[in-house]
């Protein structure tokens, strides 16, 4: 897979290229192709102007469709342990890398984040409790000032030996994947065996912190039904909302795509016919329509991508644990601003940032099969 690489001021576009293979081409066009793709990387900054801004407010980032972007979605690794069917089937493919952001970086990346608006950062991976350092990087994100909310995805295997430390270092959210109720199921689903662990871990966690927690699903068409009788069953007394996100298409599950994608009014309509009503986002939520009865505690969400307008009210920008700024989660580069976080300059980041504005896309194309440079979810997690 070779690059092409255009800048945007001092940020580098990075645009993943499929190359022919040259035995399916005449040498000279083999060649040609090969030497055509520039490969340069972006440019050194000079330490010597590097700073650390001290203004504490400043333009918000706000793109083309009036959209505020109040919420950062930091990958710290693509790696992850599980090898879930429709994201990792086969499990992490090669080594894990060793150039992940550095807490110093992360410091960085989100004090410049800070001081356009951001009020909320959600750690994501691949699985990020797979860092070492990751107490470190929550206590980091929770004492940068304007910071409100930090949040974490991940898989829960590692939820009951490191809660107490999570709460202590300031995590206010935590989403756990669970695509199934039935431990045999989810062992299927995700090479371990650790749900019922699982389950006794998150009722430590509602007991014994303030960490709120909500639950994710993929919705499958072979598992929906079960799930949300389920999860029906596991909120009734419990202050958690199961979460089903509409199955996405990428390049690497097109086949298990089309055999299980439903469409998320399977779900929405059946709530909707027994009682349950939809609640209005909140300006710094992520993307899902959440839904409550009056007989349950805990609440049913639907994250829908395919749903008409759903892009409207974007209010996210991504990171990858390289450093790279993703537009949308599936767009068609990335863009290198790790040079800023390496030399602490703030404000070369803030100008990097409000430049991304005005080409930030106003959609996705997944209705065209179009997922752009995502291959698979554990790139930036979602």
């Amino acid at each position: 897979m070779s690059q092409a690489v255009r800048p945007l001021g001092d940020a580098h576009l990075y645009i993943p290229t499929p190359s022919p293979r040259s035995s399916d081409l005449p040498m000279s066009v083999a060649t040609s192709v090969s030497s055509s793709v520039p490969t340069t990387s972006a440019p050194a900054i000079n330490s010597s102007t590097a700073n650390i801004s001290n203004t504490q407010t400043t333009q918000k980032l706000t793109d083309n469709f009036s959209r505020q972007l109040a919420y950062l979605r930091l990958s710290i690794t693509d790696f992850c342990n599980f090898s879930c069917e429709y994201c990792l089937p086969n499990g992490y493919q090669g080594k894990r890398p060793k150039n992940e952001l550095t807490v110093a970086e992360i410091e960085t990346l989100v004090r410049g984040f800070a001081q356009v608006g951001t009020k909320k950062v959600r750690i994501t991976g691949g699985e990020p409790s797979i860092r070492r350092d990751v107490v470190d990087i929550i206590d980091t994100i929770k004492q940068t000032p304007g910071i409100e909310t930090v949040a974490m995805t991940s898989n829960g295997y590692k939820l009951g030996r490191h809660l107490a430390a999570w709460q202590a270092a300031g995590l206010n959210q935590i989403n756990i994947s669970i695509d199934s109720f039935d431990a045999a199921t989810f062992h299927s689903m995700t090479g371990f065996n650790i749900l019922p662990q699982l389950l006794t871990d998150m009722d430590q966690l509602l007991e014994t912190t303030d960490i709120k927690l909500k639950i994710n699903s993929i919705l499958m068409a072979e598992t929906a039904f079960d799930n949300l009788i389920n999860a029906m069953a596991y909120i009734k007394d419990r202050p958690v909302t199961y979460r089903f996100i509409e199955f996405m298409q990428t390049s690497d599950n097109s086949d298990l795509f089309f055999a299980q994608h439903a469409h998320s009014a399977l779900i929405t309509n059946y709530l909707l016919n027994h009682g349950w009503r939809a609640h209005e986002r909140g300006s710094n939520d992520g993307p899902a329509v959440e839904y409550s009865h009056p007989d349950y505690v805990g609440r049913i969400g639907m994250i829908a991508p395919y749903a008409a307008h759903f892009c409207d009210s974007c209010n996210r920008l991504r990171v990858s644990s390289q450093g790279k700024v993703h537009l949308c989660l599936f767009d068609q580069g990335n863009y290198d601003i790790r040079p800023y976080l390496q030399n602490q300059d703030v404000d070369g980041l803030i100008q990097t940032l409000q430049s991304f504005m005005p080409i930030k896309p106003e959609h996705h194309h997944l209705h065209e099969s179009d997922s752009g440079i995502m291959h698979n979810l554990s790139i930036i997690g979602g």
